[in-house]
């Protein structure tokens, strides 16, 4: 039960944050930058995203708790979210819910400190990966070390995605737009099917379908 929390969280981490993607992106942002001022701004980047995607893991279910919103709730509607990325994932839709719409593009190429905008947010903790991370560790609640799991997974994607934009500007040049596309159709594919899990799960506990 353990490995299968820990193999679900690191892959719809993976999915949602996009770290192939956002290397990419990261890379045709900064290609006149010196080495030194790219691995700041990345290392930055990854740091104020990690704290965002901290935070709403970790304290996302109880606040919605306060509010009221059960747990079923937050499956079908976190299920719903994460499927419509994967969709965007799958069928690589140019402005989709992973990717920078025209004028947040246009505004990121003009501001000199790219670290928190567009990199850290919403590149890296975007409103899907923000709501898988609610959404793993309500699943995981009741599970023993559960919440610690969905972390230490969140921990390693974004030790992996920082990796990877230290290392962008060779990725975009080894992989190519073939093989990136392909992974992320790959990821997309997967996302997909756990969404539509969670979503099931949310509809049965609410109680609406008897079974």
């Amino acid at each position: 039960m353990m490995l299968e929390t820990a193999l679900k969280s690191l892959t719809t981490f993976f999915a949602t944050i996009g770290p192939v993607e956002a290397a990419v992106l990261f890379a045709t942002l900064t290609p006149k930058m010196p080495r030194a001022e790219r691995q700041a701004i990345a290392i930055r980047a990854t740091l104020i995203a990690s704290a965002i995607l901290a935070f709403f893991t970790v304290l996302g279910s109880p606040i919605l708790a306060q509010l009221g919103v059960s747990v079923a709730a937050l499956q079908t509607a976190g299920g719903i979210i994460l499927l419509m990325i994967a969709i965007d994932m799958i069928f690589a839709r140019p402005g989709g819910a992973i990717k920078l719409t025209p004028p947040e593009g246009a505004e990121a190429q003009t501001r000199e400190d790219v670290a928190v905008f567009p990199l850290a947010t919403p590149l890296l903790a975007g409103p899907g990966a923000m709501s898988a991370g609610i959404l793993l560790a309500a699943n995981a609640s009741d599970e023993p070390f559960g919440l610690a799991i969905v972390v230490a997974s969140l921990a390693c994607v974004m030790i992996a995605t920082l990796a990877l934009l230290l290392l962008a500007q060779e990725l975009n040049r080894v992989m190519g737009i073939t093989a990136q596309r392909v992974l992320i159709r790959v990821f997309g594919i997967l996302l997909a099917a756990l969404a539509v899990q969670a979503l099931f799960n949310g509809i049965k506990d609410s109680g609406l379908i008897a079974g």
